[in-house]
């Protein structure tokens, strides 16, 4: 089987999705493409999502926040929206492609000092980490029975 194709999308691109596209790209790179994108791009990655990724040894310090533009003309297996706070605009994916929303709230919107800050996104990476990375396998696992024995149809 080719390697899949996945997209994250949330508003800003700068913290949930950008996670989530290193921790896809690190754990699952074998077996998945992963690309962020959001619908109002802040222009740069969050601090806080860098230091959080750098404890696992993921380095998302050259990434880039990017428009969902840039790929309405690309196909995916599977998009996932993981913005979760009722005040954001969510993308909505018109394209191809398996759409999944795994919700996570924003942690740049975390009070407290910078430990406490840097705790929530912690935690929004680990959720990241355990639901994306199963539902990628199952997505996997889908993608593998479609094609049938032999990589046929």
């Amino acid at each position: 089987m080719d390697k899949g194709r996945v997209l994250f999308l949330c508003t800003g691109n700068s913290c949930r999705s950008q996670m989530a596209e290193g921790l896809v790209n690190h754990f699952l790179g074998d077996q998945w493409a992963a690309f962020s994108a959001g619908t109002a791009p802040s222009g740069y990655v969050h601090p806080l999502a860098i230091e959080a990724m750098a404890e696992l040894e993921i380095d998302i310090s050259n990434q880039q926040s990017k428009s969902v533009d840039e790929f309405r003309e690309r196909t995916f297996d599977a998009v996932i929206t993981v913005c979760d706070d009722a005040a954001e605009n969510c993308p909505i994916w018109l394209g191809s492609g398996r759409m999944r929303h795994i919700g996570f709230p924003d942690p740049a919107d975390a009070s407290g000092n910078e430990e406490e800050r840097l705790g929530v996104f912690r935690e929004v990476r680990d959720g990241l980490r355990r639901q994306v990375i199963e539902y990628l396998r199952d997505v996997e696992d889908e993608l593998a029975r479609e094609e049938g024995p032999h990589g046929t149809t």
